[in-house]
């Protein structure tokens, strides 16, 4: 227990007196700065959190094991796990700090994260068991390394308020520690122990109005390391639930994170380009001032931090999973994101089932047109295939040669498309009036057409006619 007031009092006094001179040392240089949007403030402000919270993290360490007392050598092989981590971490710290600096593309960052999960694999982090399935299955490493990276980046993409994801990273931290207690894991408790202290420090000048940022070296370092520590969490858990109880720790960065990603997936944006719609900014455009933001933050890491240890005792876990998830999800719809609410209608009425068909219709389509070598085939796959799409006429014209149909029965009103085919060469369709989501595939429909018959067109027209008129007569006639 020595250990751990010690190491958290030299970790909280380290970043509380270093993270002003980081902040000094970076304003004067001029490096990795920018304004605070939330703010307000148009004066650059350091994005080197980081730099003060690693330096003070490692140098708690070093003073527990430098005191003339047998905690340090008690502890010593305790410390072993965090020393194992450590080359990771460092490189994740890197990474960010070069981006801080100097600006990286996106997938220079993912494959270092990734580099950096994969060591921390071999140094003993592994995803054992989901549901109490899988202890040395082949998936443990690539479960693994999607976990840390998603936490790694979970807590950089929420970082958008002051304070916010310095707050939540504490209040993870924090549950984590009672939960390594509660286990009687001495090795996580010291490898927390230290970060509750630095973020408690740190947080002092980063909360609202703040004078300093984590940058990405401090929020991707901070979310590394919690990635981490709940899978040694979930390795020691007594539920066969595993993860459950650090994912709902580290609930709210990672459903950021979740929603971002399903939105921009939905819209067809780029995954990796930031927008203005997290979490944050939506409360922020409902009027909520940054200050206000992160306190309702908190208190939504809170409960999520209450209910992930709640959550360790067997008897009470499925109703609070339950609980959990319903809550989460009646919070993320008052949000009023409106992908999931129209992707959700589409699901229900069924018309995201009918755009499924039309696609798949369109493939067959395709192929059969492209499989066909000869006039009379193209026009009996038409024939097959125009009034699965809403057409009740088509009339093809190639070669000098007109073919058509008709279903017998007919819209009120209608319209046509020309679709040409060549200079001579083209095919009408006409279609009553429909729904507008049915539009894109009739687009579709005649993006095929004219793709796979205009190099064919060219080869029936060198035919001939009286060639083509003879080879087509039976299928006109029928």
């Amino acid at each position: 227990m020595f250990s751990l007031l010690f190491l958290g009092s030299v970790s909280f006094l380290l970043s509380l007196f270093l993270t002003p001179m980081v902040r000094g040392v970076f304003r004067r240089s001029g490096l990795a700065q920018r304004g605070s949007e939330a703010t307000g403030l148009h004066h650059p402000i350091p994005r080197a959190g980081g730099v003060a919270i690693v330096i003070s993290y490692l140098v708690a360490y070093v003073c527990l094991l430098a005191v003339p007392l047998k905690g340090g050598i008690v502890v010593w092989d305790s410390l072993n796990f965090t020393l194992r981590l450590m080359p990771a971490a460092g490189l994740i710290f890197m990474i960010g700090l070069v981006d801080d600096i100097k600006g990286l593309e996106p997938w220079h960052k993912l494959l270092a994260e990734v580099i950096a999960a994969t060591a921390a694999y071999w140094a003993g982090i592994h995803i054992q068991s989901i549901s109490g399935y899988g202890t040395e299955a082949w998936w443990n490493l690539p479960a693994t390394i999607i976990w840390l990276v998603a936490c790694t980046n979970a807590i950089n993409l929420i970082d958008g308020v002051d304070g916010l994801a310095t707050g939540i990273g504490l209040f993870a931290t924090c549950t984590t520690l009672v939960a390594a207690l509660i286990q009687n894991n001495a090795a996580l408790a010291l490898a927390t122990v230290p970060l509750a202290g630095c973020l408690l420090g740190f947080i002092r000048y980063n909360f609202n109005p703040a004078t300093i940022f984590l940058g990405d070296s401090g929020s991707l370092f901070i979310g590394f390391l919690l990635g981490s520590y709940a899978v040694v969490w979930s390795q020691k858990a007594a539920t066969i639930l595993g993860m459950t109880a650090p994912l709902m720790a580290l609930s709210i960065p990672l459903l950021d994170m979740t929603v971002a990603i399903a939105r921009r997936y939905l819209r067809r944006q780029p995954l990796f380009e930031g927008d203005l719609n997290h979490i944050h900014h939506r409360l922020l455009n409902r009027g909520f001032t940054p200050r206000k933001v992160a306190l309702v933050l908190y208190a939504c890491a809170a409960v999520g931090a209450l209910g992930s240890l709640v959550v360790m005792n067997r008897n009470i876990s499925g109703f609070i999973i339950l609980a959990f998830c319903m809550t989460t999800w009646i919070g993320v719809q008052h949000l009023g994101y409106v992908e999931f609410g129209v992707a959700g209608r589409l699901l229900i009425d069924g018309a995201f089932r009918r755009l499924l068909n039309s696609h798949i219709s369109i493939e067959n389509l395709e192929e059969s047109l492209t499989a066909a070598s000869t006039l009379e085939d193209c026009w009996n796959v038409l024939r097959r295939h125009y009034h699965e799409f809403g057409f009740y006429r088509i009339e093809v014209h190639i070669a000098g040669q007109k073919l058509s149909e008709c279903a017998e029965t007919q819209p009120f009103q209608s319209w046509k498309v020309t679709v040409p085919i060549s200079e001579i060469s083209y095919i009408e369709l006409h279609r009553g009036f429909g729904p507008a989501q049915q539009h894109q595939v009739v687009a579709l429909f005649v993006d095929v057409m004219r793709k796979v018959l205009e190099p064919k067109c060219t080869a029936f027209e060198r035919i001939g006619p009286q060639a083509q008129r003879a080879r087509v007569a039976i299928s006109a006639s029928a």
